[in-house]
């Protein structure tokens, strides 16, 4: 007999160029929040500053304020990105909308992103079996959708 385990918590990691960078553009995206600097920093600059040069802007992390989304964290990696995601975020945007009014919802959360430096991919139409959504990319390249 085997014992099954729920997982109910789990951490989405990003591999990126600029750690701290891409986690305020995923903030701004999802209503996260930076936590605060650690003890003994008044913010996350003078932590920074206090590190050598090689460990700064090494990792970052940002969460959802009421605790219910994952933890995101971001790693600097040294290689950039190349191929398309394997895994992307769904940015659920258009819950429980259709046609018209559920594009419209998209388009304006799209508009509002590529303010903070997203890209549109494409806009992907509603059809016999899916409702619309858009496909975008974040600041450094990586693909998720506005559904």
């Amino acid at each position: 007999m085997s014992q099954t385990v729920s997982v109910k918590k789990f951490q989405v990691t990003f591999d990126c160029a600029r750690p701290e960078r891409v986690a305020r553009f995923w903030c701004e995206v999802l209503g996260y929040a930076v936590p605060r600097p650690p003890e003994g920093f008044a913010t996350w600059d003078d932590f920074s500053a206090s590190l050598p040069p090689e460990k700064r802007d090494a990792a970052f992390v940002c969460s959802d304020p009421t605790g219910e989304g994952p933890r995101m964290f971001f790693q600097r990696v040294p290689e950039g990105k190349v191929v398309k995601n394997r895994v992307h975020l769904c940015v659920r945007a258009g819950t429980g909308l259709v046609g018209d009014e559920r594009l419209a919802t998209l388009e304006a959360e799209r508009d509002r992103l590529m303010k903070l430096g997203a890209t549109q991919v494409r806009v992907m139409l509603a059809d016999d079996e899916n409702e619309s959504c858009i496909v975008m990319r974040d600041i450094e390249g990586n693909e998720f959708c506005l559904d």
